[in-house]
């Protein structure tokens, strides 16, 4: 897969007028990347439609939906909501969600259907945390992660997907795993895809997620099934997120 994916992931970051300058800056220097690269941003609810005006070069992902298209759910955002506010892409599972806000693999699961019924892309997240890591259970866990998820999304092929691989304990602190320790953990991800879609586990990109920069951006995707990367605090500066992309496309 020559392709490559650079997904910012904002948080609750930027408001409408600082995405509307950090977009239209980011489409400035599109023309500067050589190979095929495709620029994703997470903005948060809020600065959705902001990033969709931009044009369709630069994709854009919700940062969470809710597993119900419609109803009582007050402060939850559905697929068709976001799709409509010009989501192409949405993160599902990222670690904050699990951790923060108690998301189960079930949830997730409910969440990759809605998105399907959307029309939208989900980026599924999976990663262990440093005790899972320090117990040797981090393929465990993805694994486990990955088919709680998407067993019955896959087996319906619904929809397309993404998976990336964020480990927790990796995320905002400065350090990464070896690329060939997060190759390996692809590599499970990679198999654990083909069980459950013989025919098109190659088509699904994989990405790698945590302390993400544009110093160690290139030694990631250098791996066999490793096709892009997520983002996040990296992502929150223009000229950071533009070199990321820049290195990808070399």
């Amino acid at each position: 897969m020559n392709k490559r994916w650079v997904v910012g992931n904002w948080k609750l970051n930027k408001t409408c007028a600082e995405a509307r300058a950090f977009t239209e800056g980011l489409r400035a220097q599109l023309q500067s990347l050589a190979g095929d690269v495709t620029c994703i941003i997470a903005p948060p609810f809020t600065a959705l439609q902001t990033v969709a005006s931009a044009g369709p070069d630069v994709g854009v992902a919700a940062q969470n939906i809710y597993g119900q298209d419609a109803g009582a759910f007050t402060g939850e955002i559905s697929a068709p909501l976001a799709a409509e506010a010009g989501a192409r892409y949405t993160l599902v599972g990222h670690s904050e969600r699990r951790a923060l806000f108690h998301e189960t693999d079930g949830q997730c699961a409910q969440k990759l259907t809605a998105a399907a019924r959307a029309g939208l892309c989900p980026i599924l997240c999976v990663g262990e945390s440093a005790q899972d890591r320090a117990q040797g259970r981090t393929a465990q866990v993805v694994e486990q992660q990955l088919e709680g998820a998407c067993g019955r999304y896959l087996q319906g092929q619904e929809g397309p997907l993404m998976v990336a691989y964020e480990p927790i304990w990796a995320i905002g602190t400065g350090h990464t795993p070896a690329p060939e320790d997060a190759q390996a953990v692809h590599a499970v991800l990679h198999q654990a895809l083909g069980a459950l879609m013989p025919q098109g586990a190659a088509a699904v990109p994989l990405l790698y997620g945590g302390s993400v920069t544009a110093d160690n951006a290139a030694a990631f995707v250098s791996q066999r099934h490793i096709h892009g990367v997520l983002v996040g605090g990296a992502s929150l500066t223009l000229q950071s997120f533009v070199r990321i992309a820049q290195v990808l496309s070399a």
